[in-house]
């Protein structure tokens, strides 16, 4: 047999306390909810040109350029043999993880999602990011180097099932604007902006004793049903692992992956008290109600994937570096940018003024949250010239992006927060028989469809994204013909 997989997982979650990514407050984490991992799958086939792949999930809000290299440059000094084009890192995107962006990536890459520390009066026990980046690549290319170094003959199985995980989170008004989680209950509401993918696609591996050993699970939804927490979680990926843990076997690894989903989530916007008058009822929390639900899409259709187990696959691998537009602003994107900025520094500069002047009212970690996100804000909405600037010389922005195909079933890898309409033209023109879209596989920004653009909400602002509908397009276009040429489209 010539198609070998290899396993292996590590926690990421250093002894001191660390800043937690994912909110514009910065937050410094006060102990774990539950493990935060990165789980990896080793794939090789000798009649492969491709050589072997390595897909590392990690629970992470973002795969930044620091970590990426970082776990890249120290895993191929192990293996000597792996390209680094070939090992490909994605997050869950939990958002009660540890920041991996340094400060100079914050402010252009991700600057709503990096809770680099700002220049505050109060001294925090907290390990910087850039040290977090280099404790966290360590780990992860060692367990890297495990799960090369056990990678074993063993055959695939793939499948489709349907669970209700993620919802459009854009509320649409009558006046043609949408809102991030906009109030549904207003009078001027319309209709929910856009479509929401329940899809279940699942990759299988199994030993040559007919054991099944892991299983890639792809969902259309970020994991982020805790969004705001001062504590270290996976989020509803650890519920998942706990129940399909609890029904096919303790050992059983399970990488997670988000599919484009950059409108999604799986925050409720409609029946919220019928949804939690059932949890309440069933006993389970929302996470719970989560993870019974893939886990019974998952073990559902496996009795009938493990009944045509592929052990010779045909595999390939493709890793290219594209040029797409970025989001050509205007000086109106500036003007309303820069009046955001002014607005959030007064208010900086207020709070920086009420505490210096009567210390003694204000709780740390309150202040804390409080001038950091104004701070944040201010300089997210300051890059927006900056980048007007850059695109009168640089029209283009150069993204790495993946595309796999391993037996019948494909996979497309980008590093944004990819709407769902993308994924859809994907997936709708893709050759393969079942295709996983992966988002966040390197430093995220969301890409928003036209009409999302349209309705002007959070993720479409200028301060928000590298690259626009156009780009988007061309990305999907790029994953569906690669795919389909590895299928002889």
């Amino acid at each position: 047999m010539s198609f070998k997989i290899g396993w292996s997982s590590c926690e990421i979650i250093p002894e001191q306390p660390v800043f937690v990514c994912g909110q514009f407050p910065v937050r410094v984490s006060e102990g774990v909810l539950d493990p935060v991992t990165a789980n990896i799958l080793a794939l090789e086939s000798d009649e492969s040109d491709s050589g072997g792949v390595i897909m590392v999930s990690c629970d992470l809000v973002a795969i930044s350029e620091g970590l990426r290299e970082t776990v890249r440059n120290l895993a191929t000094q192990l293996l000597p043999e792996i390209k680094p084009e070939n090992i490909i890192l994605n997050a869950t995107h939990t958002h009660t993880a540890p920041d991996v962006y340094t400060t100079e990536e914050s402010l252009t890459a991700n600057p709503d999602k990096s809770s680099i520390p700002v220049l505050v009066e109060m001294e925090r026990d907290v390990i910087d990011p850039e040290d977090y980046v280099k404790w966290v690549s360590a780990r992860i290319a060692k367990a890297i180097e495990q799960a090369w170094n056990t990678r074993r003959p063993g055959g695939i199985g793939y499948g489709f099932g349907h669970a209700v995980v993620g919802h459009n989170r854009m509320v649409s008004y009558y006046s043609g604007k949408s809102q991030m989680y906009g109030n549904v209950d207003d009078p001027e509401f319309s209709h929910i902006e856009g479509y929401e993918d329940h899809s279940v696609n699942v990759l299988y591996t199994w030993d040559t004793q007919h054991k099944l050993t892991g299983l890639v699970i792809n969902i259309p939804c970020p994991s982020q049903d805790d969004e705001g927490l001062y504590v270290l979680s996976a989020d509803y990926w650890n519920d998942v692992r706990i129940e399909l843990r609890k029904r096919l076997g303790p050992d059983i690894y399970i990488l997670s992956q988000a599919s484009a989903a950059g409108d999604q989530s799986p925050h409720l916007l409609l029946n919220k008290a019928a949804e939690q008058r059932m949890w309440k009822l069933m006993g389970r929390t929302h996470r719970q109600d989560l993870a019974m639900r893939i886990s019974d899409s998952v073990t559902g259709i496996l009795p009938y994937i493990e009944k045509e187990i592929d052990w010779q696959p045909v595999f390939k691998h493709v890793a290219e570096i594209i040029d797409l537009p970025r989001r050509l602003l205007t000086q109106q994107d500036v003007d309303g940018a820069d009046a955001e900025a002014g607005r959030s520094r007064e208010a900086y500069q207020q709070l920086i003024a009420e505490y210096r002047a009567n210390p003694e009212k204000y709780q740390p970690k309150e202040w804390h949250a409080q001038i950091t996100a104004q701070y944040r804000l201010m300089k997210w909405n300051e890059g927006v010239a900056d980048r007007y600037a850059l695109e009168q010389k640089e029209l283009t922005i150069p993204i790495e992006v993946h595309a796999l195909r391993i037996g019948d079933i494909a996979m497309g890898f980008n590093q944004f927060e990819y709407y769902l309409d993308f994924g859809t033209q994907i997936k709708a023109h893709s050759k393969a028989v079942q295709t996983f879209i992966v988002q966040l596989a390197g430093p995220s920004s969301y890409l928003p469809s036209e009409r999302t653009i349209a309705g002007s909400s959070y993720g479409a602002n200028a301060a928000s994204t590298l690259v626009g509908p156009e780009g988007g397009r061309q990305l999907a276009n790029w994953t569906s013909d690669t795919i389909n040429g590895m299928f002889g489209g």
